[in-house]
């Protein structure tokens, strides 16, 4: 599982770990966990890259517009098979 730090406030960094990741209209879309322990249940996030071209790092964003998260949301249960993922 590859392992991914955001930059946070200050000198905060957060670090998640990428479970998936899709490409939905032109847009990318990761769901991350702050646990690498595949087997056990664990908090998620469906974040958006909301880069600009040019841009030297990727930005993310959370997905906060319930239609777009409820879409992207299924795709992400398709992938993983046997996974739920509970809004």
């Amino acid at each position: 599982m590859e392992k991914i730090t955001f930059a946070g406030d200050g000198d905060e960094t957060l670090d998640f770990y990428v479970l998936e990741e899709t490409r939905i209209n032109g847009v990318n879309y990761i769901l991350v966990t702050e646990s690498d322990d595949e087997e056990s249940d664990a908090d998620c996030y469906i974040l958006k890259d909301v880069s600009k071209d040019g841009d030297a790092d990727s930005v993310y964003e959370a997905v906060e517009d319930d239609t777009e998260l409820e879409a992207v949301m299924r795709i992400f249960e398709e992938l993983l098979e046997d996974t739920e993922i509970v809004k």
